[in-house]
């Protein structure tokens, strides 16, 4: 063990996001004090509020998971905001960090950040050899900062702050909105209106050709605690679970997990986004973690979240985009 986290005080930024909730979950398991900040308290863009809270609270390690999130068209129509906000908020963070000698901190990362036609699977190495998925772009060129932010406060500063990479996520407490949910949640949705309707189409977006891996967002947080303990390097770590599949498989599995019968239609006038994005985790089994949880286990407990919690769902009666803060 690198890093003993035991009665060590850790703030999750991003606590109300799909991401911090799960982390909240596996915290509690360990004997950890864990802090949180509502927004209406501080605004993680905000320097002066961000710093504030740190100097008030003094944690010990950092789990920088929020962030503003979203599928192809958030991304797309909202390129400012996805940048100048993710910036803001890692930068903050990460400088307020250091100021009062946080002892460690990981940065959460997203797969968008490799290029559009990386070899597969995508190594770390890949990173910065070609051009990004245009849809995305703005998010990934946040997050690839975000990294190098965290590679240079080490360089220069000696902290010790690392980055995880995980492949796309899903789980409880997702953003259901059509206009900016990833693709699971979208699918999901949309499979369960066209079942109560009994006679709509479920409509995919591209081809449903383009191959994606998916990663449960509790098997993340479990690689959270686990690097934050046992690894301390400048290179980031892919986490993922080494399988994928075409977005046309997954649609089936989501109609079959919803109990939608109908016919499943293809907008091929739509983006397909990155043809394939499977990182590769070779490193992350080296250093000793692996994913547990199976899609198909996965996407039956998120419906069944989803159906206990529909009243109340992110997005679901929304046309915005959370601030997963």
């Amino acid at each position: 063990m690198i890093y003993n986290i035991e009665k060590k005080r850790a703030f999750v930024a991003g606590h109300k996001g799909m991401v911090g909730s799960a982390l909240l979950r596996r915290l509690a398991l360990e004997s950890c004090v864990v802090l949180t900040a509502e927004r209406s308290d501080v605004d993680l863009r905000r320097q002066e509020q961000v710093e504030a809270y740190f100097r008030d609270t003094r944690p010990d390690m950092v789990f920088l998971a929020a962030a503003t999130v979203g599928g192809i068209v958030a991304n797309d129509t909202r390129p400012a905001e996805f940048l100048y906000d993710n910036l803001m908020i890692q930068s903050n963070i990460i400088e307020a960090a250091r100021q009062v000698g946080v002892e460690k901190l990981l940065f959460l990362g997203s797969s968008c950040i490799y290029p559009k036609f990386a070899p597969q699977p995508i190594s770390e190495l890949s990173l910065l050899t070609g051009a990004l998925e245009p849809t995305n772009q703005w998010y990934a060129i946040a997050k690839i900062t975000g990294i190098k932010t965290c590679q240079a406060y080490r360089r220069q500063y000696g902290c010790d702050f690392i980055s995880l990479m995980p492949s796309n996520l899903y789980g409880p407490n997702d953003f259901f909105d059509l206009n900016g949910s990833h693709v699971i949640p979208a699918l999901m949705s949309k499979a369960h209106s066209a079942k109560k309707k009994q006679n709509g189409a479920l409509t995919v977006w591209g081809t449903g050709a383009a191959r994606r891996e998916f990663l449960h967002v509790d098997d993340l947080a479990d690689a959270c605690i686990f690097l934050m303990r046992n690894y301390s390097g400048e290179e980031f770590v892919n986490i993922g679970t080494g399988e994928d599949l075409t977005i046309h498989e997954l649609a089936i599995l989501i109609a079959e997990t919803v109990g939608f019968t109908g016919k499943i239609e293809f907008d091929s006038r739509k983006p397909d986004g990155s043809p394939q994005k499977l990182l590769d985790t070779t490193k992350a089994k080296l250093i000793g973690w692996e994913s547990k949880t199976p899609l198909l286990n996965g996407l039956k407990s998120v419906y069944q979240w989803f159906l206990e919690h529909q009243d109340n769902i992110r997005g679901v009666n929304s046309t915005t985009v959370d601030f997963a803060q």
